[in-house]
C-alpha cells in the first residue's frame, strides 16, 4: 500500500482497507488469511474483522488515529504492532492507539517523525503494557524516552538507534527492568555520555553500541564494575578504540562473555586471521609452550591441532581451560564436547591449556 503524506490517513482507514472482506473472498486453509467474526445480532461489531493479532502497517502514511472505539474494535487482541515509516508527528495520537489496545507487547515506531513532540501529563501511561519499543530513527528526545520509561514497569528492550545522539540525558529515576538496548549510529564519542547508560539501566544483560565514535573507556576498575554489572554482550563494531587498554577494561565488566569489536583502529593493521587469534600457554606433563588460538575453532579442532605437539591422538587425550585471571581458585573446565566453539569459554590472550593423556 503506498503512502498518502500530502492528505494523511487515520490507523482506522487503513486497518478497514488492508483487511476489506472484498479483498480476501476465501480463506485457504484453518488459521489462513483473514477470518470475519460474526456477532450476536444488532451488534455494532457485526461482520467486523478478527484481525492477526501481529499487526504490520508500515509505509502506509498513516497520521492519526482515527475513531478510538474502532480501533478498540479492531485491535483488542493485538499483541504486535508495527507504525514505521508513517506520517505520525504527534505522541498524543500515538498514546491514543495504545490506550485501546490493552494487551500491546510490541511497538515498531520507526522511521515516523517525532522531533519535538511530546506528552500531556498522564498520557503516558497508555504505554505501561510494553515490553519492547522500538524509535530507531525518529529523532526522539532523551526526555521524551525518560517520560515513557518512567510508566513502562517491565519494559525490556529498547531501540534509539539513527536517532542523532551526541550526548545522554540522564534521568531521575531507573528503569531496572531492560535488558537489551541497541543505540547503534549515533554520535556518542565520549565515556562519560556511555557511561550515563549503565546508572540508568543498571540490568543491562546486552549493550548494543556499534557505529558510535566511542573513542576510548576512561573509569576505574571498581567503577566499572559497578555501572554494568549485569552486562554479557557489548557490541562496539566500528568505534574509535586505538588501545588495547582499553579492549582490556571490558575484563573488569563481572558477567561479560561476548565482545564484538571489528572494525576499530586498533584492529586494522591485523589480517582477518590474526584478529581471532589469541596467544595461550599450553601445559602437558613438565612442557609448556606458547599456542597460537584461533577462537572460531571447536574444540575438535582444537585436539587436532595438539596431536603434533603432545604426540598423541585426539582420543587419547583430555583438553582443559584454565581462566588465569582467577588463577587458580576453581578447578580447570574440561572441553569435553567437540563441536563446542572456543569463544564459547570465554578464552582471554594468556589464559592456559591443559592436555592430560586419558589414562587407561
Amino acid at each position: 500500500m503506498e503512502s498518502d503524506e500530502t492528505e494523511g490517513r487515520t490507523l482506522v482507514q487503513v486497518i478497514s482497507e488492508k483487511y476489506n472482506p472484498e479483498n480476501f473472498p476465501y480463506c485457504r486453509g484453518p488459521g489462513v488469511g483473514v477470518v470475519i467474526r460474526t456477532s450476536p445480532q444488532g451488534s455494532p461489531v457485526k461482520d467486523r474483522l478478527n484481525l492477526p493479532s501481529i499487526l504490520v502497517l508500515d509505509g502506509c502514511g498513516i497520521t492519526e488515529a482515527g475513531d478510538e472505539e474502532e480501533v478498540a474494535t479492531f485491535c483488542a487482541h493485538v499483541v504486535e504492532l508495527d507504525l514505521s515509516h508513517n506520517q505520525l508527528k504527534e505522541w498524543g495520537e500515538i498514546s491514543k492507539i495504545l490506550s485501546n489496545i490493552p494487551n500491546l507487547d510490541f511497538l515498531n515506531l520507526s522511521m515516523n517523525p517525532l522531533r519535538g513532540s511530546s506528552l500531556e501529563p498522564g498520557a503516558a501511561e497508555a504505554f505501561s503494557g510494553l515490553r519492547r519499543l522500538v524509535l530507531n530513527n525518529t529523532q526522539v528526545t532523551w526526555d521524551m524516552v525518560h517520560a515513557l520509561t518512567r510508566e513502562i514497569p517491565e519494559l525490556e528492550e529498547l531501540f534509539l538507534c539513527l536517532n542523532e545522539y551526541e550526548s545522554v540525558s540522564v534521568s531521575s529515576t531507573s528503569c531496572p527492568s531492560l535488558r537489551l538496548l541497541h543505540i547503534t549510529d549515533n554520535q556518542l564519542q565520549d565515556w562519560a555520555e556511555v557511561r550515563k547508560l549503565g546508572l540508568m539501566y543498571p540490568g543491562l544483560v546486552s549493550l548494543i553500541l556499534a557505529n558510535n565514535s566511542l573513542s576510548s573507556i576512561h573509569e576505574p576498575e571498581d567503577s566499572l564494575q559497578r555501572l554494568f554489572s549485569n552486562l554479557r554482550s557489548i557490541n562496539l563494531h566500528n568505534s574509535g578504540l586505538s588501545r588495547w587498554e582499553d579492549i582490556e577494561k571490558l575484563n573488569f565488566f563481572p558477567k561479560l562473555q561476548e565482545v564484538r569489536v571489528m572494525g576499530i583502529p586498533l584492529l586494522q593493521p591485523y589480517t582477518d586471521q590474526e584478529r581471532r587469534c589469541l596467544m595461550v600457554e599450553l601445559r602437558f606433563g613438565d612442557q609448556t609452550e606458547t599456542l597460537d588460538l584461533r577462537l572460531d575453532q571447536t574444540v575438535a579442532d582444537l585436539k587436532k591441532q595438539l596431536r603434533a605437539m603432545v604426540q598423541l591422538p585426539p582420543n587419547k587425550i583430555r583438553v582443559y581451560y584454565i581462566d588465569r585471571q582467577l588463577g587458580y581458585a576453581l578447578e580447570p573446565q574440561e572441553m569435553k564436547y567437540g563441536a563446542r566453539a572456543l569463544h564459547s569459554y570465554s578464552i582471554r590472550d594468556g589464559d592456559e591449556i591443559l592436555v592430560v593423556p586419558k589414562t587407561q
